[in-house]
C-alpha cells in the first residue's frame, strides 16, 4: 500500500524553506501532495494557478511530488487523495502553538490522519514568504531565499505594479 502525505501551505511564493520540507517529506513518503491553500481571507501576490506553476517548476526533479490546490478542510482533501499524513514545517517555537491548534482540530475531524512536524533547516529558520515579498518589493536580493524562477516571477509581478 502506497504511503501518501499532504504538505499544505500558501506558498506565496514558495521559498527554499518550503523546498527543504518538501524534499525531506518526499524521501519518507511514496507520494507527497504539495497543496496550495486557496484562502479567501488572504490577499495573495500570486494567483493559485501561478503558485501551482511555480511549485511544479521547482519540484520537477522530485518524481513523487504532485502539486494541487484546495478550498475547505484539509482533512477532507487528505481523505480524497487517500493520504494518511500531513506534513507541517516548523521554523521556530513560535510556529508550534499555532500548528498545535490546527493539528488538534484536524485530529478531532479525523483521527486516522497523522500530522508530522518537520523542523526546517537552520539556515531557513527566519525565512517566510512575507519577508521574501517585502524584500523583493523594494528590489532587494532574494536569490538566496528562493529559486531563480521564483525570483524572476517576483520581479515581474512587482514591475507590473509600478
Amino acid at each position: 500500500m502506497m504511503k501518501v502525505a499532504v504538505c499544505p501551505g500558501s506558498f506565496d511564493p514558495i521559498t527554499y524553506g518550503h523546498l527543504d520540507i518538501i524534499k525531506r517529506g518526499a524521501k519518507v513518503f511514496d507520494q507527497l501532495n504539495v497543496v496550495v491553500l486557496n484562502n479567501s481571507s488572504k490577499n495573495p501576490l500570486f494567483s493559485v494557478e501561478e503558485r501551482i506553476e511555480l511549485i511544479k517548476k521547482v519540484t520537477s526533479d522530485i518524481p513523487n511530488v504532485k502539486v494541487d490546490s484546495f478550498q475547505g478542510l484539509l482533512v477532507d482533501y487528505a481523505k480524497s487523495v487517500k493520504a494518511s499524513a500531513i506534513i507541517r514545517g516548523l521554523r521556530a517555537v513560535s510556529d508550534f502553538e499555532y500548528e498545535m491548534q490546527i493539528t488538534s482540530m484536524n485530529r478531532v475531524l479525523d483521527d486516522a490522519i497523522e500530522t508530522f512536524f518537520v523542523m526546517t533547516n537552520n539556515q531557513y529558520s527566519f525565512l517566510s514568504s512575507s519577508i521574501v515579498k517585502e524584500v523583493a518589493k523594494y528590489n532587494g536580493n532574494v536569490s538566496e531565499l528562493v529559486p531563480a524562477s521564483v525570483e524572476s516571477a517576483l520581479r515581474e509581478k512587482f514591475a507590473s505594479k509600478e
